[in-house]
C-alpha cells in the first residue's frame, strides 16, 4: 500500500460514483471542446461568406462642391475637381503600401454609358481576375470571360437586352461576346455589363483613367483604419472611405459567437469543477476514520493531501482524454447536422495536450480544498472514537 495504489483502490471501492463523476466531468470537457471546436469553424465560415459581400474600403477622386444660391434661389451644388485617377500611378501605389499582405483584392472601375440595341445601358469596365477576387459570390450562367472581347452581363440588363450565353453584341465599335449572365445578386450588379477595362478605356478616348477603386482588407484582424490612413499617404489628393460599417458587422458576428462559447465552456466547466469537490468533501467526511489511522500509523500530512489529490488527478486524465476525443467527434457529425460537413476540422495534437492538462489541472484545484480538510482530521480523536 502507497501513495499511487491507495487511490486507486479508494477509487474502484465505488465504482457507481467514480463513473458518475468521471461521466460528468467528461460531459463537460467534452461540451467545451465541442464548443470551441464549432465556433471556430463556425466564425471562419461566417468570416469567409461575409467577405464574398465585397469590397470594405473604396477610393474615389476627391472633389469639392459648392452650393450656389442667389436672390434666396437656391440654384444646386457645383463640383470641382477631378473625376477621374490616373490608373496606373495609383494602383501601383495602393499595392505597394506597408501592409499590403492584408490585401486580399484591389479592383479598378470604369464607368461609361453606351447604346446597346438601341438602349442605354450602364458598362464598367474591370479588371476580370482582380474583380472576381472581391465578387466571390458571383455564379455566372455559362463563364466569366477569359479573353479582352468577352464580356459578363448582370442579370436585370440580360433579361432587358434579350441576351443569352453565346450572343454577340456591339459596345462602343467592338463586338464582343456574351461569356455568361450572372445569376441575381440583389445589387447594382444586375443592371450592368462588365467588359475589360482596357478597351473600354481606349473605345471612349479614357485609357489609362479609373473613376474609382475598390479594395478589399483581410477580415481576420484587419487594421482598417491603418490601410486607410497608408493608402491617404501613399496616394495624396484621393478620397479613401472605409466602409466600417461592413467590418464592423464581419468583426461583431465572429465576436459573438466566440464569447457565446467561451461564456457557455466556463459554466460547464465550473459545473463540472464544483461536483469534483463536493465529491472529495463527501470522500473526506466518509472516510474520517481511515485519515485517522493513516496518520497514526505515519502518513504526513503531505501525504493524506496527495491521495485526495492524486484521486482527483486520475478522475481529471480519463475525463480529459476522453472529452476531447468525444467533443471532437461529437462537432463533425454536428457540423454534417448542420449542412457544413464540407467544413473540416483537423485534430491538433498541440490542443489535445493543452486540453488534457487543462482538466487535470483543474481537477486537482477543484480537490485542494476539501484535501486540506482532511489533512486537519485529528488522529487522537479518531482512535479515541473507535
Amino acid at each position: 500500500m502507497n501513495l499511487f495504489t491507495i487511490p486507486l483502490r479508494n477509487l474502484g471501492r465505488r465504482p457507481l460514483r467514480t463513473l458518475l463523476l468521471c461521466a460528468v466531468f467528461t460531459i463537460g470537457v467534452m461540451s467545451v471542446v465541442s464548443i470551441q471546436l464549432l465556433s471556430t469553424v463556425v466564425g471562419n465560415s461566417l468570416e469567409e461568406k461575409m467577405s464574398k459581400f465585397g469590397a470594405n474600403i473604396l477610393i474615389t477622386p476627391k472633389t469639392e462642391s459648392l452650393s450656389v444660391s442667389y436672390g434666396g434661389l437656391d440654384l444646386g451644388n457645383v463640383a470641382y475637381g477631378s473625376h477621374e485617377l490616373q490608373g496606373t500611378p495609383v494602383l501601383k501605389a495602393v499595392r505597394s503600401i506597408e501592409l499590403k499582405e492584408r490585401l486580399s483584392a484591389v479592383a479598378p472601375k470604369f464607368a461609361a454609358i453606351s447604346k446597346v440595341k438601341d438602349q442605354q445601358v450602364a458598362v464598367v469596365g474591370v479588371s476580370m481576375a482582380d474583380e472576381l477576387n472581391i465578387k466571390t459570390h458571383w455564379y455566372p450562367l455559362g463563364r466569366f470571360p477569359e479573353k479582352p472581347n468577352e464580356i459578363v452581363i448582370g442579370f436585370t440588363a440580360a433579361t432587358i437586352l434579350g441576351l443569352n450565353p453565346g450572343d454577340t453584341i456591339e459596345i462602343e465599335g467592338n463586338k464582343l461576346l456574351t461569356a455568361g449572365i450572372l445569376d441575381p445578386t440583389g445589387t447594382e450588379d444586375d443592371n450592368v455589363i462588365f467588359m475589360d477595362i482596357d478597351l473600354l478605356r481606349n473605345s471612349v478616348g479614357r485609357p489609362g483613367a479609373v473613376h474609382f477603386i475598390e479594395v478589399a482588407a483581410l477580415c481576420a484582424g484587419c487594421p482598417i483604419d491603418e490601410i486607410v490612413q497608408q493608402i491617404v499617404k501613399a496616394v495624396p489628393g484621393v478620397e479613401v472611405k472605409a466602409l466600417q460599417h461592413v467590418v464592423k458587422q464581419r468583426m461583431s458576428a465572429i465576436s459573438f459567437v466566440n464569447q457565446m462559447a467561451w461564456t457557455v465552456s466556463g459554466v460547464i466547466l465550473l459545473t463540472a469543477c464544483f461536483m469534483i469537490g463536493l465529491s472529495i468533501f463527501s470522500a473526506v467526511n466518509e472516510r474520517k476514520t481511515e485519515i485517522g489511522l493513516m496518520r497514526s500509523l505515519g502518513f504526513s500530512t503531505g501525504a493524506v493531501f496527495s491521495i485526495f489529490c492524486l484521486e482527483a488527478l486520475l478522475m481529471g486524465c480519463i475525463s480529459g482524454i476522453l472529452g476531447y476525443l468525444g467533443g471532437f467527434f461529437a462537432s463533425g457529425k454536428i457540423l454534417e447536422n448542420l449542412n457544413m460537413g464540407e467544413a473540416e476540422i483537423v485534430f491538433d495534437p498541440l490542443a489535445f495536450g493543452l486540453t488534457f492538462l487543462a482538466v487535470s489541472g483543474l481537477a486537482v484545484l477543484s480537490a485542494t480544498i476539501p484535501s486540506l480538510r482532511a489533512t486537519r482530521v485529528d488522529p487522537s480523536r479518531t482512535l479515541v472514537s473507535l
